[in-house]
C-alpha cells in the first residue's frame, strides 16, 4: 500500500490528465502527478531515454532491468522485463539478469553494459577497466545514453520504493 494517497487526478490540469492517459494511469505516474511540473519533465526525459538516441534498445532495457534488480524495485523489474521483451530481450536473458555474470546468453556489449551498470550502482563510479571496456564498444553518444538511462532508473527505482508504489498487472501499465 502506498505511503501517501495517489493524486486525485479528477482535479488535475488537462496536461497532467493527457500525460496520465498516455501512460495508462499507472500508479507511479498517479503518484508523480502530485507535482504536475516535475511529472511532465520526468515523462519528457523518460520518453527521450526510451524512444530517442542511438543506444541499442536491448542493451538499454537490460541495463534498466538490472538497475531495478540492484535497487530492489520490483515494480521496475516487472515493467522493464516486459518492455525488454518487446524490444528483443529474450526470456532467457530476463531470467538470467539476477546472476548475469554466470550466464552465457549475453554478448560482449551486453556484458560490458551490465558490468558498467553494476558498478554505477554499487561503487562511487565505474572502475577505469569497466569504463574502458564499455567505452570501446559504444559511441560516445550511446555511452552517455547508457549512463543517463541507469541514473534515471536509479531515481525511478528509489521513487517507487520511497512511496511504496503498488504493483499493477503489467498488462495494464506497459
Amino acid at each position: 500500500m502506498a505511503r501517501i494517497e495517489y493524486c486525485d487526478t479528477s482535479k488535475s490540469n488537462e496536461r497532467t490528465k493527457e500525460i496520465l492517459g498516455k501512460n495508462r494511469n499507472a500508479n507511479i505516474f498517479r503518484m508523480m502527478a502530485h507535482s504536475p511540473s516535475y511529472f511532465e519533465q520526468y515523462c519528457r526525459l523518460g520518453g527521450a531515454i526510451r524512444h530517442r538516441g542511438e543506444l541499442d534498445p536491448v542493451v538499454r532495457e537490460l541495463a534498466i532491468t538490472r538497475t531495478g534488480i540492484l535497487c530492489e524495485a520490483e515494480y521496475e523489474v516487472v515493467a522493464h522485463k516486459r518492455i525488454g521483451r518487446n524490444v528483443g530481450v529474450t526470456d532467457e536473458q530476463n531470467a538470467a539478469l539476477d546472476d548475469w555474470q554466470a550466464a552465457s546468453c549475453f554478448n560482449e556489449v551486453q556484458r560490458a553494459a551490465l558490468a558498467f551498470t553494476d558498478e554505477i550502482i554499487r561503487l562511487r563510479r565505474p572502475t577505469d577497466a569497466t569504463f574502458s571496456a564499455i567505452a570501446a564498444k559504444l559511441t560516445p553518444a550511446a555511452l552517455v545514453e547508457l549512463q543517463l538511462s541507469v541514473g534515471f532508473y536509479i531515481m525511478t527505482s528509489k521513487f517507487l520504493e520511497t512511496f511504496d508504489i503498488d504493483l499493477q498487472p503489467v498488462e495494464e501499465v506497459v
